[in-house]
């Protein structure tokens, strides 16, 4: 299988890795040592006796493209009803406060290079990045951060929703 690579993007494998950089950031990404991928001029070519995983590689490397050329953004949406909570992002912590009025504040750490965005005044927090998988830990570990335990979740539905 053969994809083509975009224009100023530059690809590197080495030791069942692939490195992607462009204008939006760099993106590395290890791959199975069944599947063989060689750079070809202005192709990457995938090879393989599985199908399966030559075409997740496909996959995988139509992301890291797309990162590195243009990014991915996803807008959160901070939902309370009890009590108002703030979330601070410092290096490479982000710090939940008032999360159901409790006291101590809860923590989690930011995945890669991604960079978030918090709107206090319009309670939206953006996730961006050239890296989807590591957008998406990000966004996963700020939820289970605000998981609620014990408490009917019919009543309790403070926490972080998607918008886009």
């Amino acid at each position: 299988m053969q994809i083509q690579i975009p224009e100023g993007v530059n690809v590197q494998v080495q030791n069942n890795a692939i490195k992607v950089k462009g204008p939006q950031g760099e993106v590395e990404r290890k791959i199975s040592p069944l599947v063989s991928v060689n750079v070809n001029g202005a192709e990457v070519v995938i090879q393989g006796k599985s199908k399966a995983l030559v075409n997740t590689t496909e996959a995988h490397l139509k992301n890291m493209f797309k990162g590195v050329k243009s990014g991915f953004k996803i807008r959160l949406k901070v939902i309370f009803a009890h009590f108002p909570m703030t979330i601070e992002v410092k290096g490479k912590d982000i710090t939940i406060k008032n999360f159901l009025g409790e006291k101590q504040p809860r923590k989690t750490k930011l995945i890669g290079n991604t960079k978030i965005e918090v709107k206090q005044k319009e309670q939206e927090v953006i996730v961006s990045g050239a890296d989807k998988d590591a957008i998406g830990a990000t966004i996963a570990n700020m939820r289970t951060a605000t998981k609620i335990k014990d408490k009917d979740a019919r009543v309790f539905q403070d926490g972080l929703y998607f918008i886009e």
